[in-house]
């Protein structure tokens, strides 16, 4: 059976080792060792990989309603290349970097520049961005 580190652990479900560290002390997760040196079967990790990702589904409420895809990436634009019909758009979400094509139009529609907020949605093969308007 596979036996994570802590740290291993957070690093796999990208959140800090403390934060990982309050997880198994309230339970959420469970591991096994002495303090300092806790280890979490993959397992268990897998288990709650799998809950976060069910929680973050519900929980989303961002006015766009019910989606088909299950993938959504939050990042920032950090880059877009664009000519009369097509754009490039670079995302950094997280550790990810995104890039799709979409239409200049669309672009221009979602208001999306550098340093934008804005979500990839990824189904598939085909990934379509989600800009955020910000309140003036």
């Amino acid at each position: 059976m596979t036996q994570l580190r802590i740290s291993e652990a957070a690093a796999l479900l990208g959140v800090s080792d403390d934060t990982m560290r309050r997880w198994v002390d309230a339970g959420r997760v469970p591991a096994t060792g002495e303090r300092g040196k806790k280890v979490i079967a993959g397992a268990d990790l897998a288990k709650l990989a799998k809950d976060l990702a069910d929680d973050s589904l519900e929980s989303l409420d961002d006015g766009v309603g019910v989606r088909s895809a299950r993938n959504h990436l939050t990042g920032i634009v950090t880059r877009v290349v664009s000519d009369r019909v097509m754009s490039q758009v670079e995302l950094q979400c997280g550790r990810y970097r995104i890039v799709s094509l979409i239409s200049t139009e669309a672009v221009q529609e979602l208001e999306l520049e550098v340093g934008s907020v804005a979500t990839a949605v990824i189904k598939a093969t085909n990934v379509t961005i989600e800009g955020r308007k910000t309140s003036a």
